[in-house]
C-alpha cells in the first residue's frame, strides 16, 4: 500500500518520532521507489528507531540484523537444519523401501531462515533493519550488493530465492569505517545529526507528556550543552535523555538545580571519565550558572 508523503509526516508525529520535513521526504522517496535507505550519524541520535518507527507506521514485522566483525552468510542469510538430517537419515536407515534423496534433505523444510533470506520470503512487505552496518567486513558488505540490488540471494543447494514482497530496507552506521561507493550508489543517504534544544523538547513532550515546561526545557539545554563539551567520550543520546526525564518525574521534580544533576549524572554519561570531567571541568556551580543565563522562567521555557 503506497503511502503519501503528508500522511507519513502525519504518522511520524502520532508515533512521536519529531523529524524535520527533509527527513520524512527521504524517507517517502526511499517507500515510494523502494531503495534501502542507509542512514548515517553518531550513535543515539535516532537511526535504529527510524526502523522501528517505519514497521510501526507500516503495520508490518520488523526484521533485525545486528551487524559486527565477523558477521557471515550464515548467520544472516540461512543454515541448514544438519541435527534433523541427521535424524531424517537415521530414522530411514533401516527402511528398504524408501531411499532419501538429496532434493528431500535440502528442502525449505531443512532450511533455517535468518534475517535476510527471512526478510526476502516474507509474505508481506517486512521492514528490514541491517542495524550498524559499518561494523561488517567489507566482504559481508559485498554480499549485500546482491540482495540490495535485485532483492534475491543464490543458495547453492536450493537453488535462487526472489523476493515475493520488496522489504523496506533501513541500513544504520556510526561512520566507524567508511562505506564502499557501491553500497552507498543502492541506497538512498540520509545524515541525521543531534536535535537542537526546541526540537528535543518537543520530544521530550511527545514522549513523557507527564514532564512540564520548564523541566522539558531545562533538561535538553543542559544535554545540549553537554553534547558540546568536545572531550566528552561519549555524548548522551536522545534515548538517554528520555531516560533521565522519567527518572526526573519520577522523583516528582519539575526543575533542574545543580546538584539534582550531579546526582542523577549517571543517567547521561556513563562512563568514569565522562563524569569525572563534568566534576572537573562543570559542576554543580557550572549548571547554576548555565541555566540562570539560559532564563528564569516565564516565555523562555514556551515552545515556540
Amino acid at each position: 500500500m503506497r503511502i503519501k508523503l503528508d500522511e507519513l509526516i502525519k504518522k511520524f508525529n502520532e508515533t512521536g518520532y519529531i523529524c524535520e520535513e527533509s527527513t520524512a521526504l527521504t524517507v517517502f522517496l526511499a517507500l515510494d521507489l523502494q531503495k534501502p535507505l542507509l542512514i548515517e550519524g553518531a550513535p543515539g541520535v535516532g537511526k535504529t528507531e527510524m526502523g522501528k518507527v517505519l514497521a510501526r507506521i507500516l503495520d508490518t514485522d520488523l526484521i533485525r540484523l545486528q551487524c559486527y566483525e565477523g558477521l557471515d552468510e550464515t548467520k544472516a542469510l540461512y543454515e541448514w537444519n544438519y541435527q534433523r538430517q541427521l535424524l531424517r537419515i537415521q530414522m530411514n536407515r533401516n527402511l528398504e523401501d524408501e531411499q532419501i534423496r538429496e532434493d528431500d534433505l535440502f528442502s525449505s523444510n531443512y532450511l533455517l531462515e535468518r534475517p535476510l533470506l527471512k526478510a526476502i520470503r516474507a509474505e508481506k512487505r517486512s521492514v528490514l533493519l541491517i542495524d550498524e552496518v559499518d561494523k561488517c567486513d567489507p566482504e559481508f558488505e559485498a554480499f549485500l550488493f546482491e540482495v540490495l540490488s535485485d532483492f534475491q540471494v543464490s543458495i547453492p543447494e536450493f537453488g535462487t530465492v526472489a523476493a515475493k514482497n520488496i522489504p523496506v530496507v533501513v541500513l544504520t552506521s556510526n561512520n566507524e569505517r567508511e562505506l564502499s561507493d557501491g553500497l552507498k550508489r543502492r541506497c538512498l543517504y540520509l545524515y541525521l545529526d543531534f536535535p537542537d534544544v526546541e526540537k528535543e523538547v518537543s520530544i521530550i513532550r511527545a514522549k513523557i507528556p507527564q514532564a512540564g515546561d520548564r523541566l522539558a526545557w531545562e533538561t535538553a539545554r543542559i544535554v545540549s550543552h553537554l553534547r558540546q563539551q568536545q572531550d566528552l567520550r561519549k555524548k548522551p543520546s536522545i534515548a538517554e535523555t528520555l531516560d533521565w526525564v522519567r527518572a526526573l518525574v519520577a522523583l516528582n521534580r519539575n526543575r533542574l538545580d545543580g546538584k539534582l544533576v550531579s546526582e542523577t549524572l549517571n543517567l547521561l554519561l556513563k562512563t568514569h571519565a565522562d563524569q569525572e570531567y563534568f566534576k572537573r571541568e562543570i559542576g554543580p556551580e557550572g549548571v547554576n550558572s548555565y541555566l540562570k543565563q539560559s532564563g528564569n522562567g516565564g516565555e523562555v521555557y514556551k515552545c515556540r
